[in-house]
């Protein structure tokens, strides 16, 4: 891998918390080395208002965030994606779109905050918890060499990252 601003793409399948969590949280540490976006097989449609509150607390700019489907990602005239990490377990198990440029993958799932429906004080607990989780994975992702490791290599410490290595 060269000096260049690599691609990453998070999937989920509604977009609309978690993989929106991470595509701000990646865009604002890995400016200039990394450009983040976010998909989802079945998108919801609208990005969670907890996610973009959380992401203006973080001091995120919000402005990138919409709710929208993998498939843009998947045409001639997409970006040319570096990596793709899924970040919900259905989107995992999903048979995804034949990306261009056979970027590399993992699967770093995390719990859906956008299920807690239990108290605001849980609910702002679970998406804290998931942009903290994020927040350590793509720091421990963007302190990667990249151009020192082997595909093979790199691709393990992908899997590691999210929890998925052997």
């Amino acid at each position: 891998m060269t000096d260049k601003t690599h691609n990453v793409l998070f999937l989920c399948t509604g977009n609309s918390a978690r993989s929106i969590l991470a595509e701000g949280i990646l865009n604002q540490l890995g400016a200039g080395r990394f450009k983040a976006y976010s998909a989802g097989s079945q998108p919801k449609g609208e990005v969670h208002p907890k996610a973009i509150a959380l992401l203006e607390r973080m001091n995120i700019a919000t402005d990138f965030a919409r709710s929208k489907s993998w498939d843009e990602f998947a045409s001639a005239d997409a970006p040319k994606l570096d990596f793709i990490f899924t970040v919900c377990d259905n989107a995992a198990s999903e048979v995804c779109p034949v990306w261009p440029g056979q970027p590399m993958t993992a699967h770093w799932g995390i719990p859906d905050p956008a299920a807690v429906i239990e108290s605001d004080a849980e609910i702002a607990l679970a998406f804290a918890d998931t942009a903290s989780v994020s927040r350590n994975r793509i720091s421990a992702f963007i302190s990667l060499s990249l151009a020192s490791l082997d595909k093979m290599s790199l691709q393990a410490k992908l899997r590691d990252i999210g929890g998925d290595g052997a």
